[in-house]
């Protein structure tokens, strides 16, 4: 018996199969993705392309395997309410009271609400005269939107001025790795993606959010030990170029202290590829609130009647209606 055409019919299913898997599910999954408006009220799309030389920045991180040893993917377990008072009222001690009535509703389990460590009065201030400084803050947390919503209105009851924030919540957030949890639209203008699998170093996702100076970068690739202790990342100094100062020392030569500093009469200056990947690590950022990954972002109150208490409380509530799924 001829099995030639069962061996053929075999692997070509097995082939297509596969390419389906691999390329055609992804193409349609992420392939046609757009840029996207952020949450909150804000005029703008997400995201924008990288600046020139941050574009440049990316071959220099691929070239240089530092996805080997950093990842881009910020991971999110789940997101939580927060009970912000951004506003103590004119009435102060019913605000007080209220706070006082809601983090009792929670001890007693009437309420899914958890007091935050800003909820607590002190020996000597058990009036609350404390209790209610350094606002915007939170005091209270939930994983239940109607719950929230509900505190939101009892605290906007005493002439106070409360909105429900989104949380994010997961270990990486918790490391103060992103705001949020990375989607596709995160890497829309990035070729080649670069997530990582590994985290040898941290996570880079938000890198430019916490460390935004580029003359940081720079001095941790020339010297990773000196900037953060105990690091055994190393050093990138092919990147930069020692040369003979001239009269004025270059704007760009690194300021190097002690054993790292170069003879007499010379300087360290960065190559365009430094500047290039310091560029890059400053451009990423996971802190836009999107509709897949929510979050609440506070912002000065603008001068018009959109931005009264009840626009922006109806705002939050419809943005609390639909959590980011867990990761």
């Amino acid at each position: 018996m001829n099995y030639g055409p069962l061996v053929f019919l075999a692997a070509f299913f097995a082939l297509a199969s596969s390419w389906c898997g691999f390329v055609l599910t992804p193409q349609l999954q992420i392939g046609r993705l757009q840029q996207t408006n952020m949450l909150g009220g804000v005029a703008m799309s997400y995201p924008v392309a990288r600046p020139g030389l941050a574009q440049q920045g990316l071959e220099v991180y691929r070239a240089n395997g530092c996805a080997y040893c950093h990842s881009q993917q910020v991971g999110q377990s789940g997101t939580v309410v927060d009970i912000t008072l951004t506003d103590a009222g004119t009435n102060q001690a019913a605000t007080v009271a209220a706070l006082l009535n809601l983090a009792n509703a929670s001890a007693n389990q009437t309420t899914v609400l958890t007091p935050l460590p800003a909820l607590k009065l002190g020996d000597s201030d058990s009036a609350g005269t404390n209790l209610l400084s350094g606002l915007p803050k939170a005091f209270l947390r939930s994983s239940s939107p109607k719950d929230a919503n509900a505190a939101v209105k009892a605290l906007n009851a005493t002439s106070a001025k409360a909105q429900a924030w989104i949380v994010p919540v997961g270990p990486d957030l918790a490391r103060g790795w992103g705001r949020r949890r990375t989607v596709a639209e995160d890497f829309l203008f990035d070729s080649l993606v670069m997530p990582g699998s590994q985290r040898v170093g941290p996570d880079l996702a938000d890198v430019g959010t916490r460390l935004p100076d580029a003359n940081w970068h720079l001095l941790h690739l020339y010297a990773p030990q000196f900037q953060v202790k105990g690091s055994i990342m190393p050093p990138y100094r092919f990147l930069f170029e020692p040369r003979k100062a001239g009269r004025r020392p270059s704007p760009d030569a690194l300021v190097l202290p002690g054993d790292l500093a170069p003879p007499k009469g010379y300087e360290v200056v960065p190559t365009q590829a430094a500047k290039a990947l310091a560029a890059y690590l400053i451009s990423l950022h996971a802190d836009a609130p999107l509709f897949v990954a929510p979050l609440t972002v506070a912002s000065a109150p603008a001068a018009s009647p959109t931005n009264s208490p009840a626009a922006s409380e109806t705002t939050t509530t419809n943005a609390v209606a639909a959590p980011a799924p867990a990761k």
